[in-house]
């Protein structure tokens, strides 16, 4: 409050569905760092390999799938080195899931400090979804100087210009998964049944998207399942960010365009939902 009695900030209840003050958040930037710096030191604190784990994790995980799904299983990866397609898959889906298992328990996980301050409530799985950019880029480089070594030793590597693209469709990764996940937050504060069902769903959601298995092994398989398959909205994002780093499938342009819909629409009655449920959530969380 000023020294004459004019306060700089007024706090009102929101009456709307949807009222966003977005100039707000902006000026609650210098939280979301705060919040970035807190999340990184509370998950590695009082741990040996520290922030090794954002390579140790996908290193273990892709080898694994190259042993069960490559070498036992014998699925194939559409010309591309085993190794680097898992990799590659793995990056992309475990950003997405990252953002939104995060973010689904942004009401529950935060309660104690939502009812303690005043912040715009957006902050938090904002910040969830920039923070796991962190574990995502680390895991672009490890790929890179993958690729780096299984084309030194001749492989067939095809990197393409629709990289270009890559910005865009990890965009779509965090507004996909944060909105998923802010709607699960909100549904959650009054049934906490659905917290329990995320990882499982997460889980079976993975099997229904294009990671350990290319498009066209579906396409040969069962061609009926294609179609349900590419309306998967992770489906085409998967995908086309394999075509565009290692050269393997094609580029889809059709389901991607789907996809950037099902995205917006759900990214909006995510924050509508959302904006609902934070007037009132204290009282039933």
């Amino acid at each position: 409050m000023k020294n004459k009695g004019e306060w700089t900030a007024v706090i009102r209840p929101k009456a709307g569905w949807f009222e966003i003050n977005l100039k707000e958040l902006w000026n609650y930037r210098d939280l979301v760092f705060m919040f970035l710096k807190r999340n990184f030191n509370s998950a590695y604190k009082q741990t040996i390999l520290g922030p090794l784990w954002f390579l140790i994790t996908p290193l273990m995980s892709s080898s694994m799938y190259t042993l069960i799904f490559g070498q036992i299983a014998k699925i194939s990866t559409d010309g591309a080195p085993q190794f680097l397609f898992y990799l590659c898959s793995n990056a992309a889906w475990s950003y997405f899931s990252t953002c939104l298992s995060s973010t689904a328990s942004t009401f529950t996980g935060n309660a104690y400090l939502f009812g303690k301050v005043y912040f715009p409530r957006l902050v938090s799985p904002i910040t969830t979804v920039i923070y796991a950019l962190l574990a995502f880029f680390i895991q672009l480089l490890l790929l890179a100087v993958a690729i780096a070594i299984f084309a030194a030793r001749g492989e067939y590597i095809h990197p393409n210009i629709h990289m270009l693209l890559l910005p865009v469709m990890v965009l779509q990764m965090a507004l996909l998964g944060l909105g998923i996940g802010i709607l699960i937050s909100s549904v959650t504060t009054k049934y906490r049944d659905l917290a329990i069902l995320v990882g499982f769903g997460l889980q079976l959601w993975m099997y229904g998207t294009p990671v350990v298995y290319p498009i066209s092994q579906v396409a040969t398989i069962a061609p009926q399942l294609e179609k349900i398959i590419w309306l998967n909205p992770v489906a085409p994002i998967i995908n086309n960010f394999r075509y565009a780093i290692l050269g393997c499938g094609s580029m889809n342009y059709g389901y991607w365009g789907i996809s950037w819909i099902v995205t917006l629409v759900v990214l909006l009655f995510g924050t509508l939902i959302f904006t609902k449920i934070e007037r009132t959530f204290m009282d039933t969380v």
